[in-house]
């Protein structure tokens, strides 16, 4: 059997046997992968822009975006490539990227939407006192923890999985090098106790997070509810909403690929769960927050071509 020191390079999951549905599989996921960068992108682009945006909401959200970009684009161009060119290795070191960069971004995108979290309790709850807390030193200070916090976390992880020893083979069954399948590949007599160690200490600070952005949301609807304008209550919901829908879309996701009991675990469900946490929510996030963001939507719309044209002139410019 190899070890860890003979494995040059891992093979990953084939999505297909055929090459017809290879190369369906890989227009399918330049399509998804295309709409992540246009969307995330375009909200960067808006926020760094346009000076109206430059308020704490939006650097964070520009740092979400920035977040779902590294991970859509750790995990989608090399199975794109696999796909494209029929083949499945990826190299030890790739593999290590993969996981030391995929950890990277997740830490630190769950890091951001707490600090939004707290962002917008500020904002409704303390709304005197939110240009002294929420100033842009404070704000760049949350922000770098958050990063600094993703890099931490994604070291730990990867140095703990990558110098466990591999004796079951170099085949990954996932599209992307995911520790929860490297993890089988180690030999049976390996420590499991230091990398068990490193997981339930991740769940407690996950968890941790979890509540705090619980108990902030529970005390921003209190507050939302007793405001005595029905244009105050929409305008708060408006800037809440989106943001506890991508956190839902994140943890529920999340929870599914490693909370599920092992006993209904099986390599087609495996793929459909982790394609549900790495590729989803960079993807629908976007779209999640320019739904009911009208400055966002405005700010989005005057950098599209033709966007501040009457009727008429706005058929001439499509036409041209």
């Amino acid at each position: 059997m190899p070890n860890s020191s003979s494995i040059s390079e891992f093979l990953l999951l084939a999505l297909a046997d055929t090459r017809q549905l290879q190369l369906l599989h890989f227009w399918l996921l330049l399509g998804i992968y295309l709409a992540a960068l246009l969307g995330n992108g375009l909200i960067s682009t808006a926020v760094a822009c346009h000076h109206r945006l430059h308020s704490p909401m939006y650097f964070f959200l520009l740092n979400l975006a920035l977040l779902d970009l590294g991970c859509i684009s750790t995990t989608l161009p090399k199975a794109m490539a696999n796909a494209l060119w029929d083949t499945r290795d990826i190299s030890y070191a790739g593999c290590a990227a993969q996981v030391f960069f995929l950890l990277l971004f997740f830490g630190a995108e769950y890091s951001i939407l707490t600090i939004m979290s707290y962002d917008r309790y500020v904002a409704i709850c303390k709304p005197l006192h939110y240009g002294t807390l929420m100033d842009s030193r404070a704000c760049a200070t949350m922000a770098a923890a958050a990063w600094a916090s993703g890099v931490l976390y994604s070291l730990l992880h990867t140095a703990s999985t990558f110098t466990m020893p591999l004796c079951q083979g170099n085949a990954v069954d996932q599209f992307f090098c995911e520790i929860a399948q490297l993890l089988k590949l180690s030999c049976p007599e390996s420590d499991y106790y230091r990398e068990t160690v490193i997981i339930y200490f991740s769940l407690c600070l996950i968890f941790g997070c979890f509540v705090f952005i619980v108990v902030s949301y529970v005390q921003i609807f209190r507050a939302v509810l007793r405001m005595p304008s029905e244009q105050g209550r929409h305008k708060a919901f408006s800037t809440c909403l989106p943001h506890l829908a991508v956190v839902s879309l994140f943890v529920s996701t999340a929870m599914v690929a490693y909370l599920k009991p092992p006993s209904v675990s099986s390599p087609s469900l495996d793929l459909v769960v982790s394609f549900l946490y790495s590729v989803v929510p960079p993807t629908l996030n976007p779209i999640i927050y320019s739904m009911r963001n009208q400055e966002l939507r405005d700010a989005v719309r005057k950098m599209m071509p033709c966007s501040h044209f009457s009727r008429d002139k706005l058929l001439t410019c499509l036409h041209k």
